[in-house]
Order: C-alpha cells, then sequence, then structure tokens
C-alpha cells in the first residue's frame, strides 16, 4: 500500500492495519503515517475554517466548517444518481443551506418547524438516496450548525457569498472524483422512486420530524442552542434501527464523559489555552475509531463555544440537559415508529 493509499484510510482502516502487520519496521511506518494524517487533517481543517473566518468574519467560521464538511465527503461519496446530475443535488443543498436557516430564525417556533420539515426532507432526498454513503449526517449538520449560528445584514450577505463559493468548490471536486461512476438513476428518479411504504423514505421522514420535533420543543421552552437538540436526535437516528439503540446508550454516556473531561481540562489549564480546546477535541476524533469516543471529544467545540456565552458551568448544565431532553424526544419517537410500523404491516396483510 502506497503512501497516498494510506492518507485515504479511515482511523478504523489505519488502526486495522497497524494492528495487522507483524514486521516491526513496517508496523512503526504505518504508525507514522497514521499520526501524520490525524494531524495533517487537522491542520487542513483548521486552515479552512481560518480562512473563511478571515475573509467573512468571526461570525461566519461556522461557513468554512460546513463547506469543510462537505469538501470531505463528496471527496468519496456520491448520491446513487449519474453524476452530472449529482452537481444538481449540490446546487439544491447549498440552496436550502442559504435560505432555510436564515427563515427559521426571523419565524415564530410553529413556522420556523414547519420550515425545518420542508428543508430537512429534501436535504434528505437530495443527499441520501445512497443509505450506505451516510451523506445525510454532513448536510444536515451543516443545516442545523448555520441555523444555530445565524447572522443578519452585510453579515448574511458574507455568508450566502461563502456558500456560493463553496458550492462552486464542492462541484469540482465531486465531478471529478466522481465522474467515471457508473450509474442507473438520473435526479428526477430521486423523487420518482419517493415511496412512503419503503424503508428508506419512512428513515426520512423519522429522522425529519425527530430533528425539527426537538429543536420546537427547545424554542418553545425558550432555552438556547436548540440546535444542540437537533444533533443529538441526528446523530442517533439511523436507518437501521438496532444501530439507533446502540448509538443512543453511547451518546449519552459519552457527552457525560466528553463534558467531564472539558471541566478537567478548562480547570487545569491556564486562560490562554481556552481557545485550543476545541483543537485539542478535533485531534481527539482524528485519533478516535469508534462513535463513543468521537462524540466525546466532539464535546470539546461545542462547549468551548458555548462557555463564552454561558460560563463552564452553564454551558455543560445546558449540554447536559439538551441531551437528556433528546433522549425522552427519541423514546418517544421510538414508541410512535414501532406502532406506525405495525400498522403498515398489518395494513399490508
Amino acid at each position: 500500500m502506497t503512501f497516498y493509499q494510506e492518507l485515504q484510510l479511515s482511523s478504523v482502516g489505519s488502526k486495522q492495519l497497524i494492528k495487522s502487520t507483524t514486521k516491526r519496521k513496517e508496523k512503526i511506518r504505518h504508525i507514522l503515517i497514521y499520526n501524520f494524517k490525524v494531524y495533517l487533517v487537522m491542520a487542513f481543517c483548521v486552515a479552512v475554517v481560518s480562512l473563511y473566518s478571515k475573509l467573512l468574519g468571526t461570525e461566519n467560521s461556522v461557513v468554512g466548517v460546513t463547506v469543510l464538511l462537505a469538501v470531505l465527503v463528496l471527496h468519496q461519496a456520491d448520491f446513487g444518481i449519474k453524476t452530472t446530475h449529482g452537481l444538481g443535488c449540490i446546487a439544491g443543498i447549498f440552496a436550502l443551506l442559504i435560505m432555510g436557516p436564515r427563515m427559521t430564525n426571523m419565524l415564530s417556533p410553529i413556522a420556523a418547524f414547519v420550515v425545518n420539515i420542508v428543508c430537512i426532507m429534501l436535504l434528505m432526498i437530495l443527499g441520501c438516496h445512497n443509505v450506505i454513503m451516510y451523506n445525510h449526517s454532513t448536510f444536515v449538520l451543516g443545516y442545523l450548525l448555520l441555523q444555530g449560528y445565524d447572522v443578519t445584514g452585510q453579515a448574511y450577505i458574507l455568508r450566502v457569498i461563502g456558500l456560493l463559493a463553496g458550492m462552486g468548490i464542492c462541484m469540482v471536486i465531486f465531478y471529478c472524483k466522481q465522474k467515471n461512476r457508473p450509474y442507473r438513476r438520473s435526479f428526477l428518479d430521486l423523487f420518482r422512486e419517493f415511496d412512503i411504504t419503503s424503508l428508506r423514505n419512512r428513515w426520512y421522514i423519522k429522522l425529519t420530524f425527530i430533528v425539527s420535533s426537538a429543536m420546537l420543543i427547545m424554542s418553545l421552552l425558550n432555552l438556547p442552542r436548540a440546535m444542540w437538540a437537533g444533533i443529538a436526535c441526528m446523530s442517533v437516528c439511523l436507518p437501521f434501527a438496532n444501530d439507533c439503540t446502540e448509538r443512543a446508550g453511547k451518546r449519552g454516556l459519552f457527552n457525560i464523559v466528553g463534558c467531564l473531561l472539558f471541566i478537567g481540562l478548562y480547570t487545569l489549564l491556564p486562560t490562554s489555552m481556552y481557545p485550543y480546546i476545541g483543537m485539542i477535541g478535533g485531534i481527539g476524533v482524528g485519533y478516535s475509531a469508534g462513535y463513543a469516543w468521537q462524540t466525546a471529544f466532539n464535546t470539546f467545540g461545542a462547549l468551548s463555544i458555548a462557555s463564552d456565552l454561558f460560563g463552564m458551568h452553564g454551558a455543560v448544565l445546558l449540554r447536559m440537559g439538551v441531551n437528556v431532553c433528546s433522549a425522552c424526544i427519541r423514546w418517544f419517537a421510538l414508541k410512535f415508529g414501532i406502532g406506525y410500523q405495525t400498522m403498515l404491516v398489518l395494513g399490508e396483510g
């Protein structure tokens, strides 16, 4: 395996390669390449987000995060349709990212709930026809981040420019990487094949309503950071029920672990190091092969930002409270989902 090929491996793949290598010299080489990849990806992420922050303002650093996530996914994933038609999906996705989050912040909670349902459902249809690729997590996450870190006036104009530039970059990368991929479906097939009785489309609907309902409840309770509830629900609402149950338990436990680790760092590190706690979390995510520890380290970035607004203790309590609320919503949704599936089976019988 070449140096470049090893750089393309996931954390799981790299760790499996290191574990399976018996020769000491080769094992050391694989370990060094793995460490280089972690810090290379981290440096690339920091560079992209910093560039967006410098050009568009710090309030638009989230645009850099959104574009970066899309680039990393579209570098490897496809939409399950003709490549040139996939460019239309990218255009539609970025149009939703530009308009949807801004609209929801201008409307009442109920009206915003309706907009969220429409936008998230369209993001699922456009971005996750090939369920195995899990593209939805990137695009819905970007939507929620943009909604949570909303801007107005000149900052919004700059945000639109930044997203349009990101859309162009994503289109170029996607076409170059996917142009030779065989296909059987076109853009219109994404809508022609929509069938409410199919497992895929029922998952679309379930995820859309769970995420939108979580944020609606947070908004009606007048709680800040409603997007955290949406992200928490989205991350555990997977296409396969067994995966949902396992991931929900891990998310709850390791969010607490992440909060405790954050408290430890916040207490031990000098104030001058606080801006780097999010970066420490990013490095931790790079070394994590499983969802559990990725969840723990992902809390660092969110808590670092929230600590500036609510203080360390307030941010941690809010984070834990949001995840408890999200767990309750997921539990009720699961009960509803079981009943809904049973009714469909009886109806078909």
